[in-house]
């Protein structure tokens, strides 16, 4: 695809998840790695829902600008996922209700946010770390995500919301539609003992479709 298309594409994704009210505001960011090492961004202060693909930040490899508005202050932020996954070519990052909620709860465990609820949250979002609270665009938050060593596609920021990273954006964006999706059962259920799927139920969508989770015990959080 050429880089129009991409644009165009960036645009339309965005306008979906506004328009769902995954990301209020002038809240979220996407970005695209393009075949040049360069990349497609949103641009700061932009509403996902009311992106003009002619805006968008155009960014060199290294992050400079090239052309377009002046890019989302998180550009640390996508640049550690795509130093730490280089198989990534797309992040979003969105400011979702119930995503933010849960990374609020005192159960949470930094290392799997969430408990292994359903297959398709595992096999899109993956297991989900949570990074404790930075400000928006403090280079403290890419430096946490590094820290990380690229095992987790989806991380949780504290009080803040989700970054996802994906092979492709529609990748990302299903990822991050469906961590949404799943931080919302958690809440639905959370204190009435739901059954969750067992280890033995993860380890078979493990080797059924290759997933690359990071070892941790799936078994379900003990509320405190």
């Amino acid at each position: 695809m050429r880089e129009s298309g991409w644009r165009e594409e960036i645009c339309r994704f965005g306008r979906s998840l506004f328009e769902r009210g995954l990301t209020p505001g002038s809240s979220g960011n996407i970005s695209l790695r393009l075949d040049d090492g360069g990349w497609l961004v949103t641009p700061t202060n932009a509403s996902l829902g009311f992106l003009d693909p002619a805006r968008l930040s155009r960014l060199d490899s290294s992050g400079r600008l090239l052309s377009g508005d002046p890019a989302t202050k998180e550009i640390p932020l996508h640049s550690a996922v795509y130093e730490t996954r280089r198989e990534s070519r797309a992040v979003v990052h969105l400011h979702s209700t119930h995503a933010v909620a849960v990374t609020m709860l005192p159960e949470i465990d930094p290392s799997a946010v969430l408990p292994a609820m359903t297959p398709y949250c595992l096999m899109k979002a993956g297991q989900v770390a949570l990074i404790p609270y930075h400000r928006p665009g403090d280079p403290a938050v890419a430096d946490a995500i590094r820290g990380l060593a690229g095992r987790y596609s989806s991380v949780l920021l504290a009080n803040h919301g989700p970054v996802v990273a994906g092979e492709s954006l529609e990748a990302a964006v299903s990822a991050v539609e469906e961590l949404e999706e799943t931080a919302k059962l958690y809440l639905m259920l959370r204190g009435l003992n739901p059954r969750y799927l067992t280890p033995q139920q993860v380890e078979d969508l493990v080797s059924s479709f290759a997933l690359d989770l990071p070892v941790h015990d799936h078994s379900p959080h003990t509320l405190t």
